[in-house]
C-alpha cells in the first residue's frame, strides 16, 4: 500500500519553495523536504505567483492509499520579506486554515489551527533557505487552503471549537495507509515481540501524544509503548492470548475518560460521550447538576476538567474516574493478566492513576 504525506507535510514544503524562490530570484518546480519520520518528501510545486517581495506556490494534498478529506486539496503557502524582522519566521493561517476559539487544544485560543509538528516543520525548512542564502531580514509565511471552510464541516473540527477551516496536522509527516485490521495486525506484531525479547510486562498508549509528560515525571521513553491506538480492548486480549502478564495503559485524559464508561473502542465514530461520562463522574461524587451541565456545554476535556479543578472537586473527582477505569479494565482481562493504567492532561500532567501503576511502571523500567 502506497503512503502519502500530510497537510503538515505539504504546507513545509511549499513554505520552503516559495521562501526559495524569493530569497533566490528564480523558479523551483520541486522541492524536497525531510518528514519527521525520516522519510524524505519530493513535492511538486505549482501555481507558483512571484513579485519583488513576496511568493507563492502550492503542493497538492495525497493521502497515499488511505485518503482523507483533504485528498486533492492544494495546500498554499505565502512568503513574504520582513525587513524589520532580524532572523524571525511568522507562521499564521490564512483561507481555509481554522482559527482555535476554544481552550485545551494543541494551539492557544486565537492561533491558526497549524500544529505544533508542522510549524516546527515550517520553521526548520525556511530557515534552512534563509541560512542558504544568507537573508538576515526575517519572513511571513502564510498558509491558506482554497476551500478548506468547506472541507472543515465534515471533520471535527467544528464540535472542537476550530472555526474557518481545516488543521494543518501530522506528527509524522506521512499518511501511512492502514485498515481497521491492519492496525490490529500491527498491534499483534508489536505485542509478539515484547514477549519474544522477554518482556511479559508491556506499556500500551494510544498514541505519542504524551512523550513529554512521561519523560518529564516518569523518565519514561513512551517511544517504546506499544501504540494501541483506539483499540484499548483488543489489545487487552491479544496482549492476555501472547502471555504478557502485567500491562499497563498510559492517556490522555480525552481518550481514557471513555474507558471509564466501558468503551474499549475509544474512535470518536464508535462512541463520544467524554463529557457525558465527566458530568456523570461530578454527579457521582455529589457534585452540584449545574457544575454536570456546565461540564456538558464543554467542547473537550480540558474545559471540562477546568470546570472540576475551579469547583476544588479534582481529587474525589479522579479517585472516582480511576476507579471506573480500573473496573472495566479488569474486566476485560477476566482475569487473564494484571492491568493498571495512568491518565494525563498536557496542559496539567498527572491527573491519576490505579493503585499499582507506578509500582508496575517502575518494573517495566527495570527491565529495559
Amino acid at each position: 500500500m502506497r503512503y502519502g504525506f500530510t497537510t503538515g507535510s505539504c504546507s513545509a514544503a511549499a513554505a520552503k519553495a516559495a521562501a526559495y524562490m524569493l530569497l533566490s530570484g528564480t523558479e523551483k518546480q520541486d522541492i524536497v523536504i525531510r518528514t519527521p519520520k525520516g522519510i524524505d518528501y519530493q513535492a511538486k510545486i505549482l501555481e507558483i505567483t512571484r513579485e519583488e517581495e513576496v511568493v507563492s506556490c502550492c503542493v497538492e494534498k495525497d493521502g497515499g492509499d488511505d485518503p482523507d478529506i483533504t485528498t486533492g486539496a492544494k495546500v498554499f503557502a505565502t512568503v513574504r520579506l520582513l525587513y524589520d524582522r532580524q532572523g524571525e519566521i511568522l507562521v499564521d493561517g490564512g483561507e481555509g486554515v481554522g482559527r482555535v476559539t476554544e481552550p485545551g487544544l494543541d494551539q492557544p485560543v486565537g492561533a491558526a489551527a497549524i500544529n505544533s509538528v508542522p510549524r516546527s516543520m515550517i520553521l526548520r525548512e525556511v530557515r534552512e533557505v534563509m541560512e542558504l542564502f544568507d537573508w538576515q531580514g526575517g519572513l511571513s509565511v502564510i498558509i491558506s487552503v482554497p476551500g478548506g471552510e468547506a472541507m472543515a464541516e465534515k471533520t471535527f473540527n467544528p464540535k472542537l471549537g476550530i472555526r474557518g477551516g481545516i488543521s494543518i496536522l501530522g506528527t509524522s509527516g506521512i499518511v501511512e495507509p492502514m485498515s481497521t485490521q491492519a492496525i490490529r495486525d500491527t498491534i499483534r506484531v508489536e505485542l509478539r515481540q515484547k514477549v519474544a525479547q522477554g518482556n511479559r510486562r508491556v506499556v500500551i498508549a494510544p498514541g505519542n501524544y504524551g512523550l513529554d509528560f512521561m519523560r518529564e515525571t516518569y523518565a519514561y521513553d513512551l517511544d517504546r509503548a506499544v501504540k494501541c491506538a483506539n483499540y484499548i480492548g483488543d489489545t487487552i486480549d491479544m496482549a492476555a492470548e501472547l502471555g504478557v502478564e502485567e500491562l499497563l495503559l498510559i492517556g490522555h485524559l480525552g481518550k481514557l475518560i471513555k474507558v471509564s464508561g466501558g468503551i474499549m473502542n475509544t474512535h470518536s465514530a464508535v462512541a463520544d460521550c467524554r463529557m457525558e461520562l465527566m458530568a456523570a463522574a461530578v454527579l457521582r461524587i455529589g457534585g452540584s447538576s449545574e457544575l454536570a451541565r456546565q461540564i456538558l456545554s464543554c467542547t473537550n476535556t480540558t474545559q471540562g476538567y477546568g470546570l472540576v479543578e475551579a469547583a476544588g472537586l479534582t481529587e474525589p473527582f479522579m479517585k472516582c474516574v480511576m476507579e471506573r477505569i480500573a473496573e472495566h479494565l479488569n474486566r476485560r482481562a477476566k482475569g487473564r493478566l494484571r492491568i493498571e493504567c495512568i491518565v494525563f492532561l498536557s496542559e496539567v500532567g498527572l491527573l491519576g492513576r490505579t493503585e499499582g501503576a507506578e509500582a508496575l511502571l517502575d518494573r517495566i523500567k527495570e527491565n529495559r
